[in-house]
């Protein structure tokens, strides 16, 4: 079962959406890891122990501090996000593409792990098999994770709806199949299109898929309209999830969370916050509202 509440992210890698002057004083707030981790704690206390991280440069010294500190969070449950689109397309402008590969496939890898990725896609630069691209990516981001309780791996909402758009079908059944057999969990997609990558989906035999995506009471980021993406969680057998239910701010949270949790089916609700006021805040309005 997923939680109800999930934490999310982008306040500790400077991400706002409406306001680059927000999201610098983010950014600054916590360019410390200590910083991060107080926040979490916070979190944790408050009773969230489903936690969403996207596969960021820093999200690796997170996952190490909580593999230090497991005792402090024996029941906390992890929902990557990857690819995290960004890190690879700065590493492609810096290093250039075979410097990219260089650093992110065989970064901190044993012979026999190289061995491993040269015999499932050594030859894919020439095969031009997206299947073999997408395991090993998985692998490699994967790695941040080991030892760690994940519930839920999500492909990241740019690398999803452009699949959405081509229609790779074998994209979708790969990525959830792999992730069952291999690391014997749940796959999951970010999208700015749920109403479309439902039926897609569903289409694809993928039966009781999970899809995140903004869903709130002003629209925002909620395309094609709200009124699509109301008739698809009313009528379409999937599980979703709700993030941006404040609008970046623009909604006051007392009816943002109302609005949300009359919508029924929405299985999880993701929001993010940098202080313990407004986290507790969030979580009694969810219970509140929930209840």
């Amino acid at each position: 079962m997923l939680d109800r509440i999930i934490f999310g992210d982008n306040q500790f890698f400077g991400i706002n959406h409406m306001s680059e002057d927000k999201a610098q004083a983010l950014a600054e707030k916590f360019k410390d890891l200590k910083a991060i981790t107080d926040v979490i704690e916070t979190a944790y206390d408050c009773g969230i122990r489903g936690f969403m991280f996207n596969t960021h440069e820093r999200t690796g010294e997170i996952c190490d501090y909580l593999r230090s500190n497991i005792a402090r969070f024996p029941d906390i449950a992890l929902y990557p996000s990857m690819p995290y689109a960004h890190k690879y397309a700065n590493a492609v402008a810096e290093k250039g593409i075979f410097g990219a590969l260089k650093e992110f496939i065989f970064a901190d890898s044993s012979a026999r792990e190289i061995f491993g990725i040269l015999a499932k896609g050594g030859m894919t630069i020439f095969e031009r098999d997206m299947i073999k691209v997408m395991q090993i990516l998985v692998d490699m981001e994967m790695k941040a994770f080991r030892g760690l309780n994940v519930k839920v791996v999500f492909l990241q909402n740019i690398v999803t709806d452009l699949l959405l758009g081509f229609k790779a079908k074998e994209a979708f059944t790969g990525f959830v199949s792999y992730l069952n057999s291999k690391y014997s969990v749940e796959a999951g997609f970010n999208s700015m299109n749920m109403p479309m990558l439902v039926d897609f989906l569903l289409e694809c035999g993928i039966e009781n898929p999970i899809v995140c995506s903004s869903i709130n009471k002003a629209g925002y980021f909620m395309n094609p309209d709200m009124a699509s993406y109301e008739k698809t969680i009313k009528e379409k057998p999937f599980r979703p999830l709700a993030m941006s239910v404040l609008a970046s701010g623009a909604i006051k949270p007392n009816e943002a969370i109302e609005y949300i949790c009359q919508q029924p089916p929405i299985q999880s609700i993701v929001f993010g916050a940098s202080s313990r006021q407004h986290i507790m805040e969030t979580v009694h309005l969810i219970q509140k509202y929930s209840a």
